[in-house]
Order: structure tokens, then C-alpha cells, then sequence
């Protein structure tokens, strides 16, 4: 893993991601437990990855086109800089007390319209830091980067929330402009190597390569269809206050034992990549997700609570690195921004979506039921994905495809 930061450009990188994500996970925090204080309703949590996830559904087709057409540093540092705006407009709501749920929805369509053209354009930008055969390991460093701040970020915040809804703000604020301070002075030399013109074919065409390769068809899909059944971060802050009977604090302990688990197992994979069997590993690592989900709806203590979401999350993280790096290997730079702009569809379907899908079952069924039954799903697709992609199940190593 050393080898890795003798690369300046990944190491500036790198620890960008740091700062951004700790913004992303601080910030979380403070709308979540707002949000529930101000309305008492699962269903409004729902609602705020849903106002996340649909700027970034209708915008999916222009963002790729985006990413794959201009200079990808330059949009990451301009939306970095709209994340860090968005989340001043949310401290001075508090400043003046004027803060409602309807400036959180509102703020949270800006900050998923903001992340909709960030994604593709970040993701983009890695595999031309470094050399192709360190892609795996670089995914796994990167992985580990966000879980540092994921683990961090949200304790932290909980504890700053303390201090009050403001000044969690303002930290969120300061971490998205030290983090588009960062890639503005990183050193990547953007061009394009041919301009084909714009029409539907061409702006569709993340999601045809997509779903003319199985392989990578089946890994996003599972990963989908898993954390969008199985995700239980959106009730969160129902659990930490109502079953668990914790404040801000257990709040934070809870977001960041996924993260802990999801570092642990980025470490090692960085240390020794997956040589062999990458399918079947993506497949049992899915199952563990699922059956660690059941265990955190059954659950009434803090600390089985939290064992199940470090299980929870080192599973979930070795279905992302495999998922992650066979979609870089397998892409042509000129389509990266694009594919990797419909691979983000699935991945807000899966987390923004899913803490819709979680807070409408939760209103319906309770939350201890709809936990439930997301992990008990999370298995079934497991099996569902198994019988409809054999070819992944068979995948043997992360190395891009012979044509």
C-alpha cells in the first residue's frame, strides 16, 4: 500500500476525499437528528434521500456527458464549492431560527444535485493518478480514506451537535471548501480525445455499455437491489432515540460502526487485494449484509447494535471494491464520466432511494419490522442474482476481461 503515496497526484487525492467525506457524514448527522426533532416522523427522514436521489435521476444522462466533455477537476471544485454553500444556507437558517423541514428538502435537492455531477467526474479522475495494475489497491486506499472520515466524521458530529445545530454547520462548511481547495491544486491534465457529437445514443451510452457486460450489469445491480432493501441507515436516528434511548452521541456511535467495520476490511484488501473466486466472495459478502441487518432489527442493546453494523459494513465493503473495480478496469477513459454517471444511479438508488424505501416501510410496518424485512430481502436477491448472473458467480479475479 506504501507504493501508493509516491504518487503525489493520488496522495492530494486522497486526502480530499478525506475532507470531503467528513463533511458528507458530519452533515448527516445534523440533518437527520433536525429533521426527526422538528417533524417526529420516519417518513420525513425518508423524504430527504429522496430529495437527494431524484436531482441526481434526472440529471444522470447531462452529468456523464459532463464528466466526459470538460475538465473533471474543475466540476468536482465547483461542486464542492455549491456542497459548502448549501450547507451555509443551512447554518443560517439556525442563525435566525428560521430553519423548517421544507429549507432541509430543499437544501438536500441542492446538495444531491451538486453530488449528481460531482460522482461521475471524481470517479472518473482516479484511474488517471495511477497505473492500472494498482487500480484494485487504489480503490481499497480510497475506501479506507472515506471510512477514516465515515468512522470520524460522525461521532464527531454528533458531539458538535451538542454545541448545537449551527456550529455543526459551519464545521460541514469548512470541511467542503478545504476539500474543493485541495483539488483545485491537484495536478490532472484533462483532454479529449474526440469529440462525438451529442445525441441520445451518445448520452445513453453509460448505460448501454453497462448492460451489454453482464459482469458488471449483475455486481451494480446486486449492490442496488441489496442496500436498497437492506439500508437501515435512514432510521438511525429512530433507533439511537426510541429503542436504543441514546442521544446525538449513541447517534454518531451508530453511523460510524458501519464505517469502522467497512475500514477495517479496506485495510486489508489494500494489504492483500481478492486474488481469486472475486464473484463468489461478492455473493457470500452480500448474505453476511443481509443476515447482519436482521440481527440489527432484533436488536435492543448498544453494543450488539453496534457489532452488527461493523459486520454490516465490512461485508458491504468487499462487495464495493470488487463492484467499484471492475467497472474502472472495464471502461474506456472517453466513456468513464458517463458509465460512471449510470453506475451512480445505482448507487443513489441504493442509499437515497433506500432511505426512502426505509422510511415508508417503517411508517407502514414499524421500524423493527421493516429492518427486517429489508435484510431477509437482501438475502433472497442474493439468490434471485446467483441463478439470473452465472457468469458473475464465476468471476475469478479483478483484471479487465480478455475481448
Amino acid at each position: 500500500m506504501s507504493s501508493l503515496f509516491k504518487h503525489p497526484n493520488f496522495v492530494h487525492y486522497w486526502i480530499g476525499q478525506i475532507a470531503s467525506s467528513f463533511a458528507f457524514q458530519m452533515l448527516s448527522v445534523g440533518i437527520g437528528w433536525q429533521m426527526y426533532n422538528l417533524t417526529n416522523s420516519p417518513l420525513a427522514l425518508g423524504l430527504v434521500g429522496l430529495c437527494q436521489f431524484l436531482p441526481q435521476l434526472a440529471l444522470t444522462l447531462v452529468v456523464g456527458h459532463v464528466a466526459d466533455r470538460y475538465n473533471r477537476r474543475i466540476i468536482c471544485v465547483c461542486t464542492r464549492f455549491c456542497m459548502a454553500f448549501t450547507v451555509g444556507i443551512l447554518a443560517f437558517g439556525n442563525i435566525t431560527d428560521s430553519i423548517s423541514a421544507q429549507m432541509i428538502y430543499l437544501c438536500a435537492a441542492m446538495l444531491g444535485t451538486a453530488r449528481a455531477f460531482e460522482m461521475p467526474a471524481n470517479q472518473a479522475i482516479l484511474p488517471n493518478l495511477i497505473p492500472n495494475e494498482m487500480l484494485s489497491r487504489a480503490m481499497s486506499a480510497i475506501a479506507s480514506a472515506r471510512e477514516i472520515s465515515v468512522i470520524a466524521g460522525p461521532a464527531l458530529g454528533g458531539i458538535i451537535y451538542l454545541l448545537g445545530p449551527t456550529t455543526l454547520y459551519l464545521t460541514s462548511m469548512s470541511c467542503f471548501l478545504v476539500a474543493c481547495g485541495i483539488m483545485f491544486f491537484l495536478q490532472y491534465n484533462f483532454s479529449i480525445k474526440t469529440k462525438t457529437p451529442i445525441s441520445l445514443g451518445h448520452l445513453l451510452g453509460g448505460f448501454s455499455f453497462i448492460r451489454g457486460n453482464k459482469v458488471i450489469l449483475g455486481s451494480v445491480s446486486l449492490d442496488m437491489f441489496a442496500v436498497l432493501l437492506g439500508g437501515a441507515t435512514a432510521l438511525l436516528p429512530i433507533v439511537a432515540k426510541d429503542i436504543l434511548h441514546t442521544g446525538p452521541w449513541g447517534l454518531g456511535l451508530l453511523r460510524c460502526a458501519p464505517a469502522l467495520g467497512a475500514l477495517l476490511m479496506s485495510i486489508y484488501l489494500a494489504r492483500r487485494p481478492l486474488q481469486h473466486s472475486v464473484g463468489k466472495i461478492m455473493f457470500a459478502a452480500v448474505a453476511v449484509f443481509g443476515v447482519a441487518t436482521i440481527l440489527f432489527g432484533l436488536s435492543e442493546n448498544l453494543i450488539l447494535s453496534m457489532v452488527a453494523l461493523v459486520l454490516l459494513g465490512s461485508s458491504d465493503m468487499i462487495s464495493v471494491v470488487i463492484r467499484s473495480t471492475l467497472v474502472q478496469l472495464e471502461t474506456p477513459d472517453e466513456m468513464r464520466g458517463r458509465v460512471s454517471a449510470a453506475n451512480s444511479v445505482f448507487i443513489g438508488s441504493s442509499n437515497q432511494l433506500g432511505e426512502f424505501e426505509s422510511g415508508v416501510t417503517a411508517a407502514w410496518f414499524g421500524v423493527v419490522p421493516a429492518i427486517i424485512i429489508g435484510g431477509v430481502g437482501t438475502i433472497a436477491i442474493v439468490g434471485i442474482w446467483m441463478y439470473l448472473f452465472p457468469h458473475l458467480v464465476q468471476r475469478n479475479k479483478l483484471e479487465k476481461a480478455n475481448d
